[in-house]
């Protein structure tokens, strides 16, 4: 996954990344010249904020299904824990749920 960090303090993704659930085997694409800033959070190099971004502003995975806020924190979880980021997938995942991604609330909370 290649980035370019602009002087704004934005991240734009410079290659397509597609994201590839295990947990519900459903995908999804985050186009090239994508951009992430991260809302009030300190960044560290994860995808897991490009995959959730995604979601949050788009919350259907590729095929047309909706995603719902729970499966929104739920992936965010998985990445993170992949990631072996044992403490973050906890605390992440809860705040974005209760706090985060209202598309994807308006899909239903489970």
């Amino acid at each position: 996954m290649k980035i370019k960090i602009h002087s704004s303090g934005k991240y734009e993704l410079l290659e397509d990344f597609l994201y590839i659930s295990p947990r519900y085997m459903k995908h999804i694409m985050i186009r090239k010249g994508y951009y992430d800033g991260a809302t009030g959070a300190i960044d560290i190099t994860t995808k897991a904020w490009w995959i959730h971004d995604q979601i949050c502003n788009k919350p259907f995975w590729n095929d047309g299904t909706p995603i719902t806020a729970w499966m929104a924190s739920r992936v965010l979880y998985d990445v993170l824990n992949e990631e072996k980021r044992y403490v973050r997938k906890h605390t992440w995942s809860f705040f974005t749920f209760a706090f985060g991604c209202d598309l994807a609330k308006e899909n239903g909370w489970w």
